[in-house]
């Protein structure tokens, strides 16, 4: 038996709210069959928008996976999203967006810059995975961002590698006034970053060909340390 909250009128109903069910209904409803229709890109931004609502209300249904679901996900994978986060332990996108196992591919990286692994893997995700939504999801207090921010308005050096990282987020940086306070320099910092990424992936050719046809929808996303939300941009 298997405990989630909120499972329904056919689970039994436990202790805090949790329902029981048995493991082949719990396996059925994260479970996504290699030839299952794909999820259209309106319908897995609404299931990123209704995973992050339950993991903000203490609501979320994967705390454990069950061995037979391992056993049937190494079959295959179909994930619903793409999602380009940063590399920050606090913001596990599976965790924040209530995701099971096999449901979000995920690319991590400080800053959630663009590079030449990063596109390439990108680029798998759309062209043998079909994801249909790409999500660029930065965070409120970025450690990289806030280094970009040291670079550009107050001459801070790094060490190399890092400084090769700061140069592509250094750009996003360009429109913003450094003199306004720190706190709100670094919001605007985050949020222009993200918009930086989402606009070098609109850029490629791939992109405009599959968005010119429907067939995937990129946005970009903030998550509130804080809060646990995570705000879509417009």
């Amino acid at each position: 038996m298997r405990c989630l909250p909120d499972a329904g009128p056919t689970g039994e109903e436990g202790s805090k709210g949790y329902y029981f069910i048995d493991a082949q209904t719990f396996r059925e409803s994260i479970i996504v069959p290699v030839n299952h229709p794909a999820y259209t890109a309106e319908e897995a931004l609404q299931r990123l928008k209704e995973g992050n609502a339950r993991f903000v209300a203490g609501e979320a249904r994967f705390p454990t996976v069950q061995k037979e679901v391992l056993a049937e996900l190494a079959k295959g994978q179909q994930p619903y999203a793409t999602i380009l986060g940063c590399s920050d332990s606090r913001v596990p996108p599976e965790l924040v967006f209530d995701a099971g196992f096999g449901e979000l591919f995920v690319v991590r990286v400080a800053g959630n810059v663009l590079g030449p692994s990063i596109l390439g893997t990108l680029q798998y995700a759309g062209a043998h995975l079909h994801t249909p939504l790409f999500v660029v999801l930065g965070h409120e207090g970025c450690g990289a961002v806030k280094a970009a921010i040291a670079s550009k308005f107050q001459g801070a050096t790094q060490k190399s590698r890092i400084e090769i990282l700061l140069e592509n987020i250094l750009p996003a940086l360009e429109t913003l006034d450094g003199t306004q306070p720190a706190e709100a320099l670094l919001h605007s910092a985050v949020e222009a970053n993200v918009r930086h990424t989402v606009s070098q992936l609109l850029a490629t050719p791939e992109a405009q060909a599959n968005l010119a046809i429907g067939k995937v929808k990129l946005v970009g996303a903030v998550y509130e340390l804080e809060t646990g939300r995570v705000r879509f941009l417009d």
